[in-house]
């Protein structure tokens, strides 16, 4: 393969949800001057979307294109199996070189899942420890998410989620300097970028807490009263206690003010990298892909952080830029994360077969202009849920569907707030029939359920006995070699000097 193939450059965010940002609302405060510049340069979906409402579920299906069900990514202590592909296997195979700085979730001993390289270990645990309990009783687990994020939100310092992603973006520049350094740079890049702001906790350095005033933040815009509630909702609002904690309007407030702080202080690090992309010169030869993982509610139906198919918590962003490939343009069509791994195989090349089949297409109709699919299918078997949860959004309609909970059916056309169940209009029906059947002829649930109770069963089996004796880490552990840094005896002096200046003077 030769460097006639684009490098690939993905960015992604961690819980930032498409709603509140200004490249879908102009009347967002959300400050992202670096987005909007790639998504007036670049192919912006406007109706994009996670296929499974939680950190590992949805990062696995994002680089399998494969849903939940089919790899057994039910919950953040799920094992992306190591005989599944990933686009990094695709990619690789194509003479790519391929890198991840940050954040994947990768639960088990294999940490890499296709990539040559990975710089950082990750910010979340590699065990099985945070595995769900569908045998067990209804109680919160202790290790989940509280509203203490809420209560406690504001302006820091320092935090565990800025000393993660300060290394992650320097690491990620690092790489971009090596690959216009190398003297050997006929193999193409793809190199992921994952972040975890602005996932909560809720608190961001003063200089971005200070860009946004009180007055600039928003309430949420539909309160717990005037939300139609649903047993799933419930169950969530219980899982991290809200219904039992005493929240104040300025604590909301305070909650949404570090979540835009922190969307800004991604903005800045997408900033950076996209600067360093043209100083090296790499620029007009990168394809980029920014992308979330999941979004969060915000308070939003009194409900927080992500976990349910209401749109705060399932609608993601998503911005494709080749200025050299496809004109700027907005797609209107449903497209999911799951989509990914078909279009990047494919802007890469193609010419490799695929290993299993793919539930995700290819996104290359809709960046060239030529139409393109318009559904979503979603899959949700993690916290607060009590059996799998389903979602088909297909034009204006989302069917949302489990098998111990009411049908939900709306027309976000008409209700984008998702406030009107259509399960008992009689001019729905035909539709909900239709839904109904499609479940019934595409998934069997009970033996979905029976899958997710023996993995959870395995696993908490595993996690308790590895727990004992000896423990031996599954976390990433980065590895440096000093004695090929910098300057050693081992170096001519002038060699290194002239191979680590960029530009290059004339010897």
């Amino acid at each position: 393969m030769t460097q006639a193939q684009p490098n690939i450059l993905i960015l992604m965010a961690d819980q930032m949800t498409a709603p509140l940002l200004p490249l879908h609302d102009p009347n967002s405060p959300v400050q992202i001057p670096h987005l909007m510049k790639l998504a007036e340069r670049g192919v912006l979906f406007e109706s994009a979307y996670c296929n499974s409402p939680l950190c590992a579920p949805s990062r696995f299906v994002f680089m399998t294109g494969r849903l939940p069900s089919k790899i057994g990514a039910y919950d953040n202590a799920a094992e992306l199996r190591s005989d599944v592909p990933t686009f990094a296997h695709y990619l690789r195979e194509m003479g790519y070189r391929t890198a991840l700085s940050g954040k994947m979730h990768f639960c088990g001993p294999d940490q890499l899942h296709g990539y040559e390289e990975r710089f950082t270990t990750d910010i979340y645990p590699a065990d099985y420890g945070w595995a769900v309990n569908w045998d067990g009783d209804a109680s919160r687990p202790t290790w989940y998410h509280d509203m203490s994020s809420v209560t406690q939100a504001g302006p820091c310092v320092r935090s565990n989620q800025l000393d993660f992603d300060d290394e992650v973006v320097f690491h990620a520049k690092r790489y971009l300097y090596d690959r216009a350094r190398d003297d050997a740079g006929d193999r193409p890049f793809c190199l992921t970028v994952s972040m975890t702001h602005p996932h909560d906790p809720y608190a961001i350095g003063q200089q971005y807490w200070d860009r946004y005033r009180d007055d600039d933040i928003p309430l949420p815009s539909l309160s717990y009263s005037d939300a139609p509630s649903d047993p799933h909702s419930q169950r969530l609002r219980q899982l991290y206690q809200v219904d039992t904690t005493e929240i104040s309007e300025q604590q909301i407030r305070n909650a949404r003010h570090a979540y835009f702080g922190a969307i800004s202080y991604v903005d800045d690090q997408i900033g950076a990298l996209l600067d360093t992309l043209d100083e090296t010169g790499l620029a007009d030869n990168t394809l980029i892909v920014f992308c979330g993982d999941h979004g969060d509610m915000l308070g939003e139906r009194g409900l927080w952080y992500k976990m349910s198919f209401f749109e705060w918590s399932t609608r993601v962003p998503l911005i494709v830029c080749a200025p050299k490939q496809f004109s700027p343009r907005r797609v209107k069509e449903s497209v999911s994360t799951m989509d990914l791994l078909p279009t990047l195989v494919e802007l890469a090349g193609g010419g490799v077969d695929y290993a299993t089949d793919l539930e995700g297409r290819s996104l290359v109709p809709h960046l060239t202009g030529r139409g393109g699919h318009d559904e979503v299918i979603g899959e949700y078997m993690g916290e607060g849920t009590a059996a799998p949860l389903l979602m088909i959004r297909r034009g204006d309609y989302k069917f949302i569907h489990s098998p111990v909970d009411p049908d939900q059916l709306y027309n976000l056309a008409d209700d984008p707030q998702e406030i009107h169940n259509r399960v008992d209009d009689p001019n729905e029906a035909e539709r909900l029939a239709a839904f109904r059947q499609e479940i019934a002829d595409n998934w069997n649930l009970d033996a979905v359920h029976q899958d997710v109770l023996d993995s959870q069963r395995r696993r908490r089996l595993v996690a308790s006995a590895l727990a004992k004796g000896k423990v031996t880490s599954w976390d990433h552990q980065p590895h440096t070699d000093a004695s090929g840094q910098y300057m050693r005896n081992t170096f001519d002096l002038g060699d290194v000097e002239y191979r680590a200046r960029f530009p290059r003077v004339a010897e």
